[in-house]
């Protein structure tokens, strides 16, 4: 699957977007599976409370099914007027 990373998390991670292949079941799952990857993951993830995530750009929550997902993209917040 795509996972795309927006705003800070993308300056963190220091990608836009990769392929990841999982066996994730949960979103919650493949953000451990990317913290374990390394410190820049760990450190983009690790408040979850300060991200937002959608599975194929449906805005969702962390324990979401990941099953058939084609994407999966993170972003902190949206604020402005």
């Amino acid at each position: 699957m795509d996972v795309l990373y927006f705003a800070w998390v993308r300056e963190r991670i220091g990608l836009p977007k990769e392929r990841v292949d999982t066996d994730a079941a949960t979103v919650s799952a493949l953000v451990d599976e990317l913290r374990a990857r390394e410190d820049r993951y760990a450190a983009a993830f690790a408040d979850l409370s300060a991200l937002r995530v959608a599975v194929d750009q449906e805005l969702t929550d962390f324990d979401a099914s990941i099953a058939g997902a084609r994407e999966v993209a993170f972003f902190p917040p949206m604020t402005g007027g």
